[in-house]
């Protein structure tokens, strides 16, 4: 009698566990894209977006129109979007002067307005535009990208969603070592052989990563469930297997003010390479939408550079011909003003 009901009790928990799946799968099928279908699904309301057309008594960039929702690739899965933006450059020179319409002023005084205020460093005309992104990224490069905490951020949710199997590699010539003279740097090129080596292990130890992930979801990348004896983890725990070359997606929205430091840092020649690709991107769709701006930017931020006091009195006695103690400047500044003015 007392076995029976032990094999009723276990059968009536297997029933309530099979119908807690078929509800779960239900749940799945009517609230969530099938993730088989969702690049699809994404790519089909993407191209719809774009045929959108709405009139605006907005200012509007003819250039910026064109690309809205445009998906350019980076890396291996990555890629930026425009989604939206507001003003361009001539609302920087309306913000300045603090009046009403583009009045009767003509582009090389606004050119020369727009210079001014780069070069002298008035920050808030240039904090009245503003640009959202979508941006598909390693999360390694986002935990870079984020240090920039001046923009609007909503990030995809691994709590509430599931990651798709897919993991940045870096190309072979890009696997290089440790540099000798910079922490945060890479030095020099290893050789075929060793590369591939290292990009094996890096895409052996993701898809392990990945496996132990399906495994505590107990789902696939389908999002069926894989043992349906077992019950998985949260996803909220699950996803913290996965390895920092998964990528993450977010919308980035952020005035141009400090979008221009951004570009300064991540444009840079010492920024890593795999934020420096999304920077280009950005910096392309920058001078499409304030041209004036982007050549003021160039010239005095990225093509320009500051000086100390001493670096100053450094310059001033290669002018005047006169003897410096180098010992009083240093180094990084000393090997930037030789690079600079070509005194090697």
């Amino acid at each position: 009698m007392i076995l029976k009901n032990k094999k009723k009790l276990k059968n009536i928990i297997y029933i309530n566990f099979l119908i807690k799946i078929y509800v779960k799968i239900l749940f799945e099928k009517n609230g969530y894209m099938n993730l088989k279908n969702k690049k699809i699904n994404n790519q089909k309301e993407v191209d719809k977006l774009r045929k959108q057309k709405f009139k605006t008594g907005r200012v509007t960039v003819g250039k910026l129109e064109k690309i809205l929702y445009k998906t350019f690739n980076v890396l291996d899965h990555g890629f930026v979007r425009l989604i939206d933006y507001m003003g361009d450059d001539s609302s920087i020179v309306q913000a300045a002067r603090v009046s009403y319409g583009k009045g009767t002023k003509k582009i090389n005084q606004d050119k020369n307005l727009i210079n001014y205020l780069l070069s002298h460093r008035h920050s808030t005309p240039f904090e009245m535009n503003e640009i959202k992104l979508h941006v598909k990224l390693p999360i390694f490069v986002a935990r870079q990208w984020i240090r920039h905490r001046t923009a609007n951020v909503n990030e995809y949710s691994a709590r509430y969603s599931i990651l798709e199997r897919e993991f940045y590699l870096p190309e072979l010539k890009n696997i290089q070592t440790q540099s000798d003279i910079n922490n945060q740097g890479r030095g020099t090129g290893l050789k075929t052989s060793k590369a591939k080596l290292k990009r094996e292990l890096i895409k052996k130890h993701s898809h392990n990563s990945f496996d132990n992930y399906s495994y505590l979801l107990n789902e696939n990348e389908e999002g069926e469930i894989i043992d349906l004896q077992e019950e998985g983890i949260a996803r909220e725990l699950a996803r913290m297997t996965l390895p920092l070359n998964s990528y993450t997606q977010w919308y980035w929205k952020i005035d141009l003010h400090n979008l221009m430091h951004f570009l300064s840092l991540r444009f840079d020649p010492h920024a890593q390479l795999e934020i420096r690709v999304y920077a280009d991107i950005i910096m392309d769709i920058m001078k499409k939408w304030v041209p004036l701006t982007y050549d003021a930017f160039i010239m005095h931020r990225m093509n320009g550079f500051s000086l100390s006091s001493t670096g100053v009195e450094f310059v001033k006695s290669l002018i005047k011909n006169k003897k410096f103690d180098k010992t009083s400047i240093s180094k990084r500044e000393l090997n930037e003003i030789t690079k600079r003015f070509d005194l090697a």
